[in-house]
């Protein structure tokens, strides 16, 4: 006779709460999503070799960006930070464009922080509002649809990218890809939280608190102008190795990849000096302990 399996333990997840509090909604996806300490360690061990490969996303997110004019037109609206010349017709020498590609570089490389830390969502759900035109001294609204679009472009671009590595276990690969999905699947979450209806009933008329402007987290900058400029320096000194061409790190490279050719087969160069060392079990990611929300 077969033994009686039981099912496993129903979770009671309150409703309300991931409406109204930010911690339990970021719990609630960590558990839902498996996201656990193996996935912090893929992220910390994997960190170098992203922010290795965020010259050229930025480049690849913009190039798409100012692709087509319903997108290109939200650069023609000032930016909080940016008070310099504007160009009525973007392209990626324009002013307000090298400008919008210093802050990516710099939210990419937040990206390569402490995830097990509630200011690292919280940052991430701040992302989330300001695209909504909240707490902007210039107010504007990004439509869902062009912000799921872009998040696709990062995950595809840095997937391929990973996958891609010549030197990388292919049990580490998996194991980051894994990770940078679920925080990129967190934080389109963190998005439409800004834009969607749902759960209205529970926050109508909620005093979120003061609404802090464009660039700040509990009364300091989140990214602050050391933050940006050390991001910024890393990243063309990453991009220059990695071009080798002035040309190419403002994104016109002289030609193409061809197709099916991952365009950061070039990289390999520049990620020479960086090794892994894997375990001789075939180099899974070892445990590690965690603090904060959602483990």
């Amino acid at each position: 006779m077969a033994p009686f399996s039981r099912s496993p333990v129903m979770q009671h997840i309150d409703r309300k709460s991931l409406y109204t509090s930010l911690e339990a909604r970021i719990r609630y996806l960590h558990s839902f999503l498996d996201f656990g300490a193996n996935d912090v360690e893929a992220l910390t061990s994997g960190s170098k070799y992203i922010q290795a490969l965020i010259p050229a996303v930025v480049n690849i997110v913009y190039k798409k960006l100012l692709q087509y004019d319903i997108t290109a037109r939200a650069f023609q609206t000032r930016s909080t930070a940016f008070e310099g010349p504007m160009d009525d017709v973007p392209d990626e020498d324009s002013p307000q464009i090298l400008h919008r590609k210093m802050f990516l570089r710099a939210y990419l490389k937040k990206l390569c922080t402490d995830p097990t830390q509630m200011e690292f969502w919280e940052y991430l759900d701040k992302v989330g509002m300001m695209h909504t035109g909240i707490g902007r001294t210039y107010p504007l609204h990004i439509e869902y649809m062009h912000i799921g679009a872009g998040l696709a472009v990062i995950q595809d671009v840095l997937t391929e990218a990973i996958l891609s590595h010549p030197r990388l276990h292919l049990a580490r690969k998996i194991a980051l890809v894994k990770a940078l999905g679920k925080v990129i699947w967190i934080q389109n979450d963190l998005f439409t939280k800004w834009y969607v209806h749902d759960g209205e009933e529970f926050t109508d008329g909620m005093d979120f608190g003061v609404i802090e402007k464009e660039g700040w987290l509990h009364g300091k900058k989140v990214l602050d102008d050391e933050a940006v400029a050390a991001a910024t320096s890393e990243s063309e000194a990453s991009d220059d190795t990695a071009t080798g061409s002035p040309a190419a790190r403002r994104g016109k490279s002289s030609s193409a990849p061809a197709k099916g050719v991952c365009p950061f087969t070039s990289m390999g160069a520049s990620m020479g000096d960086l090794k892994v060392s894997d375990d001789k079990d075939g180099g899974a990611p070892p445990k590690v302990e965690t603090a904060g929300a959602g483990e």
